[in-house]
């Protein structure tokens, strides 16, 4: 009897096919020259979600046992849009002395000393204290009464957080971790790599992804050449 093989699926070679299709029907280059390609505005977006999707959960089952994968999944194709945006590519907050709450970019570079990062990825929620901010917590000004300025940057993030979880089910699991902490793995993951150890400079009281994932200015520069071919 003749067995048949049939090759495993590969999920991300199939997205990486789609949208090089795609963006050779909508985009607009010059044959050969990757620096000419661009996306109509709608449009333009769209490769960055594509490079967070093939980074999820969803995606890369590696760490994650059938069950839990099949639960992740399972979710996505029962929530509305906007939470399965927030899964793909999370929402990140930051807070800091010198403005409000504001939204920042789901890169490595969002980190500094000085800064408090909230981060919704539907299932988790992270408050991330930056290393300068973890050791004034530390030292507890936040509980002298000169330094209610600080104790109200600390709270804010907390209470965002509370409005998150009372709002959502299932409840997201919250993670509140600091700065070079065993916990900011839950932050690191989600984060552009744009700076890791292979990285010639970092700035300063950043921090690096250790990680051989390209970035995804790498990711979108391949994309260009592939496109463009």
């Amino acid at each position: 009897m003749q067995l048949l093989y049939q090759a495993e699926f590969d999920p991300i070679r199939w997205l990486d096919k789609a949208l090089i299709n795609l963006c050779s029907r909508f985009g607009d280059f010059q044959k050969d020259t990757p620096s000419s390609f661009s996306l109509s505005p709608r449009l333009s977006i769209f490769p960055q979600f594509m490079f967070h999707l093939r980074r999820s959960q969803f995606v890369q089952v590696f760490n994650n046992s059938p069950d839990e994968t099949a639960y992740f999944r399972m979710i996505l194709n029962r929530e509305n849009v906007t939470n399965s945006v927030v899964m793909v590519q999370p929402s990140l907050i930051s807070y800091s002395f010198h403005s409000g709450p504001e939204p920042a970019l789901l890169d490595v570079a969002a980190i500094a000393a000085d800064r408090v990062l909230l981060l919704d990825s539907f299932f988790t929620v992270v408050i991330f204290h930056g290393s300068t901010i973890a050791q004034w917590r530390k030292a507890g000004y936040h509980n002298e009464p000169e330094h209610q300025a600080f104790a109200h940057l600390l709270r804010a993030p907390h209470d965002d957080s509370d409005l998150i979880m009372k709002e959502r089910f299932p409840v997201p699991r919250l993670v509140v971790c600091d700065q070079h902490g065993s916990q900011a793995r839950f932050l690191l993951a989600k984060l552009n790599p744009s700076a890791t150890y292979n990285t010639e400079a970092s700035l300063p009281g950043g921090d690096i992804i250790f990680t051989d994932d390209v970035s995804f200015e790498v990711f979108l520069d391949h994309l260009q050449r592939l496109v463009v071919q």
